[in-house]
């Protein structure tokens, strides 16, 4: 599942990204006839994946390591749902701390230039020695 339809533009610690498939009735998150704003975490977590693939590709062509979101913090959610939502999604997720083994990110999602949903993500990576070469 890859919820972001464009890239607008990235660099090394931001990426800026457009998605319209929340008004999708087919769309994989939504449950009850609805999409809840709740699902937004998910758009911001894949924003962070799409950076580290694009930053792995840029720097060394190789793939970006495997990661599992461990935590979300400060998230706050501006509205109750978005499937009623017309026009696009846009995204901009800003990395803020990266270690060897740990990223952390930022996101904030908005529609027309209202905030729908903001906070913050931590990421553990695989092994890098365990990755497939």
């Amino acid at each position: 599942m890859c919820l972001w339809d464009e890239v607008l533009d990235f660099d090394a610690t931001r990426i800026r990204l457009r998605a319209g498939n929340h008004r999708d009735p087919a769309h994989p998150l939504r449950s009850g006839d609805m999409l809840r704003a709740v699902h937004l975490c998910e758009y911001g977590a894949q924003a962070m994946a799409v950076h580290g693939g694009l930053r792995a590709r840029a720097s060394c062509g190789d793939a970006a390591r495997a990661g599992m979101l461990v935590a979300l913090r400060g998230v706050e959610l501006h509205c109750a749902r978005i499937d009623h939502l017309a026009g696009a999604l846009e995204c901009e997720a800003e990395l803020l701390m990266e270690g060897e083994a740990s990223q952390q990110y930022a996101f904030r999602i908005h529609h027309a230039g209202v905030l729908l949903a903001e906070g913050r993500a931590a990421v553990m990576l695989a092994d890098a020695a365990a990755m497939p070469r």
